[in-house]
């Protein structure tokens, strides 16, 4: 076969309309074959040497390879695992840059460049051919850009974080053919329902080709979540029911005509090529040493900061240039609207430690493509100084497990949380504003895809992992959970009030605290997962969500998409600057922000260090000025977790024309459906009742000669 020189750049398959140029990175390979196969990949069928190297870029070009060739890659040079080198020709790679991937990763010791038999464990070279059992690449046809993307303001911003198969896996109203797929996900049931909700956003687990752990598959499991990536552009194939790149892009753009974003859950920080002893794929045998953070003293071993075996070397430019042309590729291609960073702290870390100024962080802000796009992190990994809330650029958004914990902890009724709850509510000012951040930097999430369901968080004391196979030692120990008489499920009809009534508890204080709510799919109809709390390895009933409980949780479903409206019609909830009782409301002579103690004084010193205290008022007040008289003038958002009745008494103003409404009331399921429907408080009433483990939201508003007063049941 005929073959030119082609270029170094771009990396990868790239056709032109007539050929396609080849080019693979390898600073310290000796010699690269490009190995081309039959249509059905099981048959080699030529290998090309690519002679020519430019920049540390082997390249070359072959006017007669069209899309939908079958390809890999055999490079040579040193095995030498001390000196960070484990090349072995006999090992066929998969391109960092393959856009497709054709047929599925079997497990097979021959993907070991080691001979596993050897008492020198992984020094000595295996020779056995791995090809039988390896995907094979795929030239792609080259993709027109995405068109348009929804506006969505920070501040607007409703997060909702899926698993692509789980959720509409036993969706009756999908199409059986399309359950678990990007088809499925992209059908008019599964849109309509988001949009029914208000959801803006999407956040999808791993899209990326992941693959099965051999210890999971040992035990009859897989790799259900998709942290373990072999392909950083080549979609999931099991995702797919059409087999297409294209069949992912229209779900994206079917997202955005419902103007609802899509952000992708992205696993930068490692690979699926493990530890010294794991099996080589790509990276291990293209440049071992280049793409992997070694040990200092012994390049024989990996830098395990994600806890997974090894950690990509964002030090290298090679590897910069990989993670940002993905990006890139996403972005522009594909048409998705930001990423999620998987163990964050990874991608911002140099030579020194993590550093917010790091190489990554500046490419990204830098680049035309990636500066206007989403972009949050999970703040922490295993590695020295792992934990770094607060402290990632001030564009990002960062997960809050000081958010999850504490709301968790408060309606549990732990002693001694209610100043750590204000500093939460308040949009964790504490850790983002010293940096010019935003509330909005605040991702405000009480549950997500790792650790309890809300159903499961107020049913389990204890986690519930034993499926797993690891003798219920996996999964987070800390749950701060609750079960309230009986671990799991029961028919006690006192104990399933409660735990209502609490679900409704931690989702409203989620989407009333300042910041970025996120929702974790079915946690809006009680899904559960039977108390385990790591379903990571369970592609089954376990991981999937229960369609079935919708119908019988129609309430709770009810009640988050209130809250949802709630927060999109009122400013006050989501205001774009912190807050902090400096500035005067014009309209009501109150401070925009104040903390109510439960007689309706502001708290004083001695309150807020009294540890039996549970109950705790918000005052919003509005310092805009508006025309809009329909406007809220203020919001007294009450949070009580006692185990006993509150009487809390109403801040006065100084006009006799404002009165309260309530707006939400998670003691009772009956809440007002519209604004206009709403419980007015006669303006002589100071003093109503908060019932025990409950939640009230109310509105100040200028009474009228037709305003409806009604006391109902919130007089003591």
């Amino acid at each position: 076969m005929k073959i030119m020189a082609g270029k170094p750049y771009p990396l990868g398959a790239t056709f032109d309309g007539e050929g396609t140029n080849f080019a693979l990175f390898s600073a310290n390979a000796d010699k690269v074959e490009l190995c081309l196969f039959d249509p059905t990949g099981k048959h080699e069928m030529q290998r090309i040497v690519l002679s020519e190297y430019t920049d540390e870029v082997w390249h070359g070009y072959l006017p007669d390879i069209k899309p939908g060739c079958l390809y890999g890659y055999r490079v040579y040079g040193p095995f030498e695992p001390h000196n960070g080198h484990r090349f072995n020709p006999n090992k066929l790679l998969i391109d960092p840059y393959a856009r497709k991937l054709h047929g599925e990763l079997t497990s097979s010791l021959t993907h070991l460049s080691y001979d596993h038999t050897s008492l020198q464990q992984d020094l000595t070279l295996d020779n056995r051919d791995n090809s039988e059992f390896m995907p094979k690449c795929v030239v792609t046809a080259k993709l027109e850009n995405a068109g348009p993307k929804p506006k969505i303001g920070h501040s607007e911003r409703i997060i909702y974080e899926l698993h692509v198969k789980g959720f509409s896996r036993l969706n009756a109203k999908v199409p059986a053919n399309l359950r678990g797929t990007f088809a499925g996900l992209a059908d008019d049931a599964v849109l309509d329902y988001l949009t029914y909700l208000g959801i803006t956003s999407v956040e999808l687990l791993p899209v990326h080709q992941f693959i099965d752990e051999t210890f999971l598959l040992e035990r009859g499991l897989s790799n259900y979540w998709g942290y373990n990536s072999l392909s950083f552009f080549a979609l999931q194939q099991s995702y797919s029911s059409s087999g297409q790149i294209d069949e992912f892009k229209t779900m994206v753009e079917r997202f955005h005509q419902r103007n609802i974003e899509v952000i992708l859950d992205v696993v930068y920080n490692h690979t699926a090529e493990g530890d010294h002893l794991g099996a080589t794929y790509s990276f291990k045998g293209i440049d071992n040493a280049s793409y992997y953070r070694l040990n200092n003293k012994d390049a024989r071993f990996y830098d395990n900061y994600s806890g997974c075996g090894n950690t990509l070397n964002f030090q290298h430019p090679r590897v910069l240039q990989l993670v940002m042309d993905s990006l890139r590729y996403w972005v522009q291609t594909i048409g998705v609207d930001g990423f999620r960073f998987d163990l964050a702290t990874i991608v911002g870390r140099d030579s020194e430690g993590f550093a917010p100024s790091g190489h990554f962080f500046n490419c990204v802000r830098q680049d035309p493509v990636l500066a206007g796009v989403k972009l949050i992190a999970e703040p922490w990994d295993i590695g020295p100084d792992g934990y770094q809330l607060g402290r990632f650029p001030s564009n990002w958004l960062e997960w809050n497990d000081r958010f999850r914990d504490t709301v968790r902890r408060f309606w549990r009724g732990d002693e001694g949380i209610l100043p750590e709850l204000a500093r939460r509510m308040h949009g964790s000012s504490d850790l983002f504003e010293q940096k010019a951040g935003r509330p909005c930097s605040s991702i405000n999430y009480v549950t997500s895809h790792d650790g309890f369901t809300l159903a499961d968080l107020v049913s389990y004391a204890e986690r519930n992992n034993h499926a797993n196979g690891e003798n219920n030692d996996d999964g987070h120990k800390s749950t701060f959970s609750a079960n309230y008489g009986a671990e799991g499920h029961t028919d006690d009809p006192a104990i399933k009030k409660i735990r209502e009534q609490q679900q409704r508890n931690i989702l409203a204080t989620i989407f009333l605290a300042q910041g970025t709510p996120m929702l974790l799919a079915g946690d809006e109809f009680g899904n559960s997962q039977s108390g385990n709390n790591n379903a990571y390895c369970q592609d089954n009933a376990i991981g999937w969500l229960a369609w079935r409980e919708i119908e019988q949780q129609q309430d709770l479903t009810q009640f988050v998409r209130q809250l949802i409206r709630l927060r999109k019609e009122h400013p006050l909830l989501n205001r774009p600057y912190y807050q902090h009782g400096d500035i005067q409301s014009t309209q009501l002579n109150r401070p925009d922000l104040s903390w109510i103690y439960h007689d309706g004084s502001n708290m004083s010193d001695k309150d807020w260090h009294n540890p039996e205290l549970k109950c705790l008022g918000m005052l919003l007040a509005n310092t805009a000025a508006t025309e809009n008289q329909h406007d809220s003038q203020a919001l007294l958002i009450i949070l009580n977790a006692q185990a006993q009745d509150v009487t809390f008494t109403l801040p006065t103003f100084a006009s006799q024309s404002w009165g309260w409404s309530v707006l939400l009331d998670t003691a009772n399921t009956s809440n007002a459906t519209n604004e206009e429907d709403a419980i007015l408080i006669d303006d002589t009433t100071r003093d109503i009742l908060i019932p025990h483990r409950s939640s009230l939201v109310l509105c100040c508003r200028q009474l009228n000669s037709n305003s409806k007063k009604q006391r109902r049941d919130l007089i003591p």
